[in-house]
């Protein structure tokens, strides 16, 4: 039988998980030294900020930087999805959440 209590403490926490993780920022980075690319997203995979370095940008390279973009993405969001996992499944662990195997 559907239990509509615990249907509710189940959406409870999962808006505290998603509350949790649009405060967790992670960083994915591309380049080094002075030419360097940094986006920084939530744990929740929404981008916030990316930093490309002025010495990267005047050197001009379009294509360069382009891929040090898409990396630095692409790191920013294996990051936010190794937070999410870790989150889901310590959830599940403390009796949250049945496990979603992740």
């Amino acid at each position: 039988m559907f239990d509509l209590s615990k249907a509710m403490e189940l959406k409870k926490k999962m808006e505290e998980m998603k509350s949790k993780l649009d405060s967790i920022s992670v960083d994915g980075i591309a380049g080094d030294g002075k030419y360097k690319v940094t986006v920084t997203a939530t744990a929740n995979k929404t981008i916030k900020n990316i930093d490309i370095s002025s010495d990267l940008i005047q050197g001009g390279d379009k294509d360069y930087i382009e891929d040090l973009i898409l990396t630095a993405i692409n790191r920013a969001m294996d990051q936010a999805q190794k937070v999410s996992e870790a989150e889901a499944r310590s959830l599940a662990m403390s009796g949250g959440l049945p496990d979603l195997g992740l």
